[in-house]
């Protein structure tokens, strides 16, 4: 597709809406890091995808010549996704405040690097009628900004529908800024297909982060009304709820343990051996019924 040429009055304002909300959008989010020193369900792979999204996007929007609050718009964004991923390193992987400081700097300077080098390489190609490069280039955009918003799907997983760590305002920001960045560019002479993907998919995947939280709120209505009535949180009678032993259908998912397979014994499965006399005992029963040659295997798998 051609870059614009003409751009008219209206995209220029909703352009400019939306990059107003996308320059400020994670603010909030990066407040709120900051304020409760805790990440927990934000994922890191989300913050640098979107900071690597920056590149392609930025790169493909001066050259598709958009107007100028939209191309200022992905230097923003890549910019703040690298300070909140900063934040994860510091408070949920226990980074070294200087070396997350320095990551986040060299990672900056080399996006900013690469997309220079897009930019004047690409441009040439460009104008010679070669739209190729930078097609794949807005392509890769896409991808990278959709890819940053399913790992907190995975999060939403785990905690069954619940979002944690996303802070709703950042998340309504964002959400707002895609719509009237699209509706910036429906308004132009000519409507830019990759641009419009890039940023339908970043609106349909936020409000699939909506729409699963409200999910929940509906299904554990109850059981919050019980926790206020004890004056307790969610997590809080959650955690009450694993102390007694109760199965909880709202707890969150956690990673499935190796169970013996059948027929395994429990020392076999790597079970404690500390008081294994009992299933010594067992086992020399069971080989006097199987016969030696299975006394011998249980011999040989407890190390006698």
């Amino acid at each position: 597709m051609a870059p614009q040429t003409d751009i008219p009055v209206a995209a220029n304002v909703l352009g400019t809406i939306g990059t107003i909300l996308w320059c400020i959008q994670l603010v909030p989010q990066i407040w709120a890091n900051w304020r409760t020193k805790k990440t927990d369900g934000l994922p890191a792979s989300m913050m640098f995808l979107w900071a690597a999204c920056g590149v392609p996007f930025g790169a493909y929007a001066v050259i598709q010549n958009f107007n100028i609050p939209l191309q200022v718009q992905p230097q923003c964004f890549a910019l703040l996704s690298v300070v909140s991923w900063v934040q994860i390193l510091l408070y949920s992987h226990n980074w070294a405040t200087w070396k997350a400081t320095v990551l986040g700097v060299a990672v900056t300077v080399a996006c900013a690097g690469i997309e220079t080098a897009l930019i004047l390489t690409l441009r040439v190609l460009y104008e010679r009628g070669n739209e190729t490069p930078v097609i794949v280039v807005g392509v890769v955009a896409s991808v990278l900004l959709a890819g940053g918003l399913v790992p907190p799907y995975g999060e939403i997983w785990k905690r069954r529908g619940r979002v944690v760590g996303i802070n709703w305002v950042f998340l309504s920001m964002d959400c707002s800024g895609a719509l009237f960045s699209l509706l910036a560019l429906v308004v132009q002479n000519t409507f830019d297909i990759l641009g419009g993907i890039l940023y339908i998919v970043c609106f349909a995947l936020e409000v699939g982060i909506f729409a699963s939280h409200l999910i929940w709120l509906l299904r554990t209505r109850k059981v919050r009304r019980e926790a206020r009535e004890k004056s307790m949180t969610f997590d809080a009678l959650a955690a009450e709820y694993e102390e007694k032993g109760e199965p909880f259908r709202f707890a969150e998912r956690r990673p499935k343990q190796n169970k013996p397979r059948r027929g395994e014994s429990d020392v076999e499965a790597g079970s404690d051996t500390s008081n294994d006399v009992p299933l010594r005992e067992q086992s020399s029963a069971a080989g006097q019924v199987c016969g030696v040659g299975r006394v011998a295997k249980d011999s040989s798998s407890l190390g006698w």
